[in-house]
């Protein structure tokens, strides 16, 4: 699958041949969160997960270059016996946004998500990124409310 938006900007699988470009976009996101750019680990980290893992990374791109990324990683809903995914990350350059990229990649998940005979696409984001909140809402999306999330950090 790979559509042209209306903005001149495509979405595809991302590649080994997109670490590079796919590293840069997860390290502003780390930035964005918070987090340390940890620049090296970040890529040997990109690089593994699109190589090794059963997590699909997607870009979306304005001719050769990445604007935006987003993450998706496969599970089951054992009740429904169908494949979930989860929107682990998504994440739009500061550049690009407000031009329809994450409404795009969030479209391109479901379609993906769909294909694969999915029963749902579920997605977290913080409390405070009111404008993730906002665009997932006019989406459709439907914040949980029957499932209560614990974790436990491990050291």
């Amino acid at each position: 699958m790979n559509r042209m938006g209306r903005q001149g900007y495509y979405i595809e699988a991302a590649s080994t041949a997109d670490v590079a470009e796919l590293s840069r976009l997860y390290i502003a996101y780390r930035v964005f969160y918070g987090e340390a750019p940890e620049e090296q680990r970040a890529t040997a980290f990109i690089h593994e997960r699109v190589t090794q893992s059963s997590g699909r990374y997607f870009l979306a791109k304005n001719e050769n270059t990445a604007i935006g990324f987003m993450h998706l990683m496969p599970s089951t809903n054992t009740l429904a016996m169908r494949p979930i995914w989860f929107l682990e990350d998504l994440y739009v350059s500061t550049q690009a946004r407000g031009q329809g990229v994450a409404t795009a990649l969030l479209s391109y998940a479901e379609a993906f998500a769909r294909s694969t005979g999915a029963e749902r696409l579920t997605l977290a984001t913080a409390h405070d990124n009111l404008a993730a909140q906002h665009i997932y809402k006019k989406l459709g999306y439907v914040r949980e409310e029957h499932f209560l999330y614990f974790h436990r950090l491990l050291p």
